[in-house]
């Protein structure tokens, strides 16, 4: 029986091809078809790179009117760069809700600190604004439930950003492998290799005078700062991060779940730690995680500190089945048959690294595109948040079983963690007074 999630899965493989909705409802709410869409880019440090260069691919159909940063020297760098790219400048603003009273903002894009994601994207909805939001959706399983129901109550669009679910070699060997190329698929392996380096041991120190630190903390509980948290090493503490699981693992597993066609699993199991430094790095640096169905099974490997490859890529996602197998990442795909031997293979371009934080590229242009055309034309979106959610809130429970450090098993309708009060205990967080989303 097919469930939901594996409809709307199903339904984005052929999106490649454009297709207009003729749901009645959707039409509401689309723009004009001549008319620019304007966008506010929030969280300007890295990735907000990417969500720049989609704007700039889709030029005659978004402008970018305000940019949002907490970091004032970060803020001004990037507003420079968008005069730059896009021929206009656009509004600087500090704080994320003066832009949502901004009636002429069509659309936010969210690539802030994870702790942010959601209680940002919630607060957009409710202005009535449109979402891109990267991965992952949430700090916390809850927060993506949350997401979802705002989502489904204010009826706007959001797209989170796994990019590759718009890349057309991938869609093109998702519908291979849906098609029997491999025959049945039951096991998928996600990996990601890198070699990042050690945090060392924070002091806290005086915040720096151009960066606002109460409102980047937001819905957080308030900390003292350190040195070796901003800009980018919040991602290893989980007062406001979520490890390299959520922060790379997100992307592979998407796509291992769309091949196998799966939704939440009924077991999980986790097993690594910090190994290579001796660090304020509060995750792992190694993890092995599996997540367990009646009919197949899908492995994530995570090494933030050793960049040894599998198969010859960085990160990447096999997926074998009774007759074949398939390797896939950015950059094309492999087939093979049972034996290993090759026997077709499909380039995208240029090769991709682990080392690129950035990571603008085609796939991101084609997905702000796909995301902009399901705004203003009704096309079904590639990564809407009931599906994108789904990769998300596994690797939060990988993170869980992690944690407890025992196999979690759960409702595999929703993920929810069953006969384990403690570990359910982590399927949410607590908030800094006056700053819990709701919906």
């Amino acid at each position: 029986m097919m469930t939901r999630r594996k409809f709307i899965d199903t339904v984005a493989v052929g999106a490649a091809s454009f297709a207009v909705t003729s749901n009645a409802k959707s039409y509401s709410q689309i723009v004009g078809s001549n008319e620019r869409l304007n966008f506010a880019i929030a969280g300007l440090n890295s990735r907000g790179y990417a969500h720049l260069a989609g704007m700039r691919a889709n030029k005659t159909a978004a402008r970018v009117s305000h940019v949002c940063d907490v970091d004032s020297a970060i803020l001004q760098k990037f507003a420079g760069k968008t005069q730059q790219l896009m021929g206009e400048a656009p509004i600087a603003e500090k704080d994320f809700r003066k832009i949502l009273e901004h009636k002429d903002v069509d659309v936010i894009t969210i690539a802030t600190p994870d702790h942010w994601h959601a209680p940002m994207a919630i607060a957009a909805l409710q202005a009535g604004k449109h979402v891109y939001l990267e991965k992952p959706c949430s700090h916390n399983p809850a927060e993506g439930e949350m997401l979802i129901a705002a989502q489904q109550k204010y009826q706007k669009l959001v797209q989170m950003g796994t990019q590759q679910r718009s890349s057309p070699h991938t869609i093109e060997v998702i519908a291979k492998i849906h098609a029997g190329a491999i025959g049945k698929a039951y096991y998928a392996k996600a990996w990601y290799s890198n070699t990042r380096q050690s945090i060392g041991i924070g002091r806290e120190a005086p915040v720096p005078a151009q960066l606002d630190w109460d409102l980047w903390q937001g819905p957080a509980p308030r900390r003292p700062y350190k040195d070796n948290l901003h800009p980018y090493n919040w991602h290893w503490f989980k007062h406001w991060g979520t490890g390299e699981t959520l922060n790379n693992g997100t992307h592979e597993v998407d796509v291992c779940r769309w091949a196998l066609a799966v939704d939440y699993p009924k077991r999980v199991t986790a097993s690594g730690g910090r190994y290579q430094f001796q660090d304020d790095w509060q995750f792992y640096d190694t993890l092995n995680t599996s997540f367990e169905y009646d009919d197949a099974m899908l492995s994530w490997e995570g090494k933030s500190c050793n960049g040894m490859k599998v198969y010859g890529r960085d990160r990447g996602a096999s997926i074998m089945g009774t007759t074949g197998s398939v390797i896939v990442d950015r950059d094309g795909y492999e087939i093979y048959d049972l034996g290993g031997e090759k026997v077709s293979e499909v380039k995208a371009g240029s090769q991709t690294s682990s080392g690129d934080l950035v990571g603008a590229d085609s796939m991101t242009d084609l997905h702000f595109t796909n995301f902009i055309a399901g705004i203003r034309k009704g096309e079904k979106l590639n990564a809407p948040i009931v599906v994108g959610n789904v990769a998300v809130t596994m690797l939060q429970l990988s993170n869980i079983a992690w944690e407890v450090q025992r196999e979690l098993h759960l409702d595999s309708r929703d993920g929810k963690i069953q006969n384990d009060g403690e570990a359910m205990k982590l399927w949410s967080r607590e908030y800094e007074a006056g700053w819990a989303p709701h919906v």
